[in-house]
Order: C-alpha cells, then structure tokens, then sequence
C-alpha cells in the first residue's frame, strides 16, 4: 500500500469553521503589521524618558527582532503540540490588553519607579511582539493540509506577513503618529487586537466573547488619560508640552520630550532667560553694528526665541526658519504668542535640506540650534553640512551655533575641528571650565556656543556683552582652542558618530 503524500487535516467540530486562505492572510498581514506599529510607536513613548538617540532606536529595534525571533521559533514549537486554533485568539487578546496598557504603565513608571522602566518597557514591547509573531506559524499549521503545497503556503504566508510588516511602518509614520496621540494609537490598536481575538474565537472555536480581554482594553484607555506623564501636544516628532512661570508672568517654556528647548517671554522678546540664548545674541550683537537689520536663517525653531530677539532688537530683520516640526510651529501660533506681524518665515523640513533651497551669499547670519533629544542631528555636524553653511553666507557672515555635550567633550571638540577645517575664524562661548580655561570642576558640559566666520570676530566686544548679560562665559580661540580641540576626529558624511562622541546627559539633574 502506497503512503499518501497528503495529512490529514486538522479535526474540527462539527459547526465550527476552520481558516480559509483569506482568513488566514488577515491575521497574518494584521499581526505582523501590529508588532512594527508598536516597535515605532515605542521610540515615541520612551523619547521622554530615555531620550531620542540612537541608542535608545537600536535599543528598541533590538527587543523588537527578538520579540520576532523568540515568538516564532516558540509559536511554531507549540503549534506542533497544541491545536492551533486554541492559541491564535488568546495571542491576540491578551497581545492587545498589554498594547491598550502600555501607555498608563510606562508613564506610571517612569514617574514612581524610573529605576525599572527599562524592564517594564522591554516587556512592553517583548509580550505583543512575541505574542503577535507567534501567530504566522500557528496560521501556517492550520493551513498546511497538503505536503505538496507546503511551499506554496508558507512562502504566500511569508510574503503576506512581510507586506503587512512594510504597511504598519508607513501607516505609523506617514499617517497614524501626525494625526493622533501615541497613546490614542496604542489604545486602538489594542482595541482590533481584541476584537480580532474575538472573531477569530467565534470562527474557529464558537466562542463569541471575550470580556476580559475587553474590559483590560477599556482600564487601559482609561489608565492612559489620567497616567502622568502626558503630553499638551504630541506633534510629529516630540511630547510638548507649555509651562508658563510661577509668578505668574507671561513667561513660557517649551518642553519637548522632557526636556526644556525654549523659553519666551511673550510681552519681552528680550529677554532671554537661558544662558546659551544671552551668548548668542551677545556674538549677534557684536558682530553686527546695533540696530541694522540681518537677513537670517535658523536651523531649528523651538520657541523662536532668537528670531524674536532679533525682530525687537533689528527691526526690519528677516527670518527664516527650517523646523522640521510643524507641531511645534503651531505651538509658536497658538500657545507661545508668535506676532503675526513679525518679519518671521517658518518651513516645515529638514535643516539640511533647508540650506540647499538658499541662493549664495544669501545670509548675513546663519544660527544652528537643531536638536533630537540632547544631540544636535549629525547631518547638521559633518563638513559637508558646514560648506553649505558657509555657501549661504556672504561675505562678513556669522555661523552661530548651540552645542551640548558633558564629560571628555569628545562631541564639542570634534565639532569644533570641523568647522575649523570649513571656516578661517573660530571661536568658543561656554563656562571656563568647559572649554580648558579654568581649573577642572566636579561636573563638567553642557550648553556652549561656537562661532565661525571668514573674517575675524571682535572678542573683546563680545566679551564685554556676555559680561553685561552676566553669564559668567569665558571665550577660547587661536592657540587655547587648538590646545582645547587636541587630535579630535572631522565629522563628515561618511563618518559622524555624533551618539557615540556625546557623553551620558541626565533629564533629572540636567547634566
């Protein structure tokens, strides 16, 4: 008697369905497409607390693939000893609960117990992501009824899976992060998740209901309003929030991701609360006889504290702004007070590709204070990035630009050996200790301002400003800075491992 190539199929009750080929390809498309909404969604959850660096991107992408590997290589396991269509809903329902809770648990987290939250946020993304990748090779069981079509059904599953993996990337990025909160998309992804447990019960099991799973779905859409930790405004790329003074005063203070980016006085566009903002508008200030208006360009917004200055200070100055959030331009319209009569322009892209729109020669000034967290965006650092810079600006202008970095200053010297390679006239702002000037203090970094130029500054003017602004900022040029700057590597656009060259910077104490 001669073996049949065909097993039997898999036993069914009778009135209960199994997965046809269409059935089987949503779950397998939706699931897949799931755990790359919740691996993107993540970066924008923990950017508040852990910062949006690479490290805390190759972190997440990290827990993400081994979520992917350990739930398939578990689910297909356990499909070969359990009935499949015991386990498909259950993965499902409860993936979905902890997606709906993800929000309330990180942000409650990260308020009582920081010292957990990277465990709680890599089980956060570890159980859905195993849980919802386990579901292709439960699929892929239930639909293996013929060993000669084996290779037909695992490759169209496989495919499925992939296209449904490069559809939850774009709808989260192009789409579902610009339009809704992150906790708003979390909790109505878990909501389909429970829902497709749901469907997938009564289809191939008869069970028409899970309330559990639902009524976890619901505290965790509840927990997430009231969690601490939310946001006024959640824009394309940050948590915003407004903080208005104490005292009662027209003051604010925009805090992106956590950390304070910006502060306006929305009656006094002069004046300037953060120390890095007094000793740029003191470099401004020297450079520039007083009063004669600039045309200047800003890479980066926040609060357009600068083009504010220079509005009240200059009047008839230009500006131009590359921000690329526009949710923070509208925090400007709505919440920060921006005079609509203000000579300020405001483009929603990316710097570098902002300075590539400017004609030559266009700029008497050019400032760089564009940040992701702590660090400035490393295509803004490198050479090439800086010729551009010096391409917009005439012949008397000034590149004036925020650094922060802590520790050795590896980020700071590097950066300051590039432009030193670009322009003929550099010069650095910051605390004496910061930049090898006074003796060596217990902590170390934080805000400095670089300057660069074709034609020689003024320091002592400048000096004389900071000193008027009481910062307490020192400035090195010439043979200090060369001293300062050491054997520091040029950044470049093959090479500017700005991540790696900053040292650790803490949000709670705020070095």
């Amino acid at each position: 008697m001669t073996e049949s190539s065909s097993s039997p199929a898999p036993e069914r009750t009778p009135g209960r369905v199994g997965l046809g080929p269409r059935a089987a390809a949503m779950l397998v498309f939706g699931s897949s497409a799931a755990v790359l909404v919740v691996e993107i969604v993540a970066l924008r959850l923990l950017a508040p607390y852990l910062g949006l660096t690479l490290e805390t991107s190759t972190m997440v992408i990290g827990i993400a693939l081994t979520a992917i590997a350990f739930g398939s290589w578990l689910g297909g396991h356990i499909a070969d000893q359990v009935d499949p269509r015991r386990l498909i809903g259950p993965s499902l329902g409860v993936s979905g609960a902890v997606v709906a809770l993800t929000p309330s648990v990180l942000r409650t987290t990260a308020e009582w117990a920081p010292a957990v939250l990277l465990v709680i946020a890599s089980l956060t993304i570890l159980v859905p992501g195993a849980l919802l990748s386990a579901v292709t090779p439960f699929v892929t069981k239930l639909r293996l009824t013929n060993l000669a079509e084996t290779g037909t059904v695992v490759g169209r599953l496989s495919g499925v899976g992939t296209v449904g993996a490069i559809v939850g990337t774009v709808l989260t990025g192009f789409v579902l992060v610009s339009r809704l909160p992150v906790s708003g998309i979390l909790l109505g992804l878990g909501a389909l998740l429970v829902a497709g447990s749901a469907w997938v019960e009564w289809r191939t099991r008869g069970w028409s209901g899970a309330p559990a799973l639902s009524l976890m779905v619901l505290a965790g859409g509840l927990g997430a309003t009231v969690a601490p930790g939310g946001c006024d405004v959640e824009t394309t790329y940050h948590c915003a929030r407004v903080v208005a003074d104490s005292d009662g005063g027209n003051g604010r203070t925009l805090v992106l991701d956590g950390l304070r980016h910006s502060y306006v006085d929305i009656d006094d566009p002069t004046h300037l609360k953060f120390e890095y903002v007094r000793a740029i508008a003191s470099a401004v200030d020297a450079a520039f006889p007083q009063g004669e208006a600039l045309t200047a360009h800003h890479l980066g917004g926040g609060g357009l504290t600068l083009p504010r200055y220079l509005a009240a200070t200059r009047p008839g100055t230009r500006s131009l702004v590359s921000e690329i959030d526009g949710g923070v331009a509208g925090i400007n319209r709505e919440q920060l007070g921006l005079p609509a009569q203000a000579d300020i322009g405001v483009r929603v892209e990316d710097g570098r590709l902002g300075l590539r729109r400017l004609d030559t020669g266009s700029r008497d000034l050019v400032v760089g204070d564009a940040f992701g967290g702590v660090s400035v965006p490393w295509h803004l650092t490198t050479v090439e990035a800086m010729t551009d810079v010096r391409r917009v600006l005439d012949e008397d202008g000034l590149y004036v630009a925020n650094l922060i970095d802590h520790g050795g200053m590896d980020f700071a010297r590097a950066e300051v050996a590039t432009l030193s390679e670009t322009f003929e006239h550099v010069a650095v702002l910051g605390e004496p200790a910061d930049i090898g000037l006074g003796p060596p203090a217990d902590s170390v970094g934080g805000n400095l301002v670089v300057l660069a130029s074709d034609r020689p500054a003024d320091l002592r003017a400048i000096q004389k400003k900071l000193d008027a602004r009481h910062t307490g900022w020192k400035i090195t040029t010439g043979g200090d800075l060369d001293s300062w700057t050491g054997d520091a590597p040029l950044l470049t656009d093959d090479h500017a491992p700005v991540d790696q060259l900053l040292q650790p910077y803490s949000p709670q104490t705020g070095r």
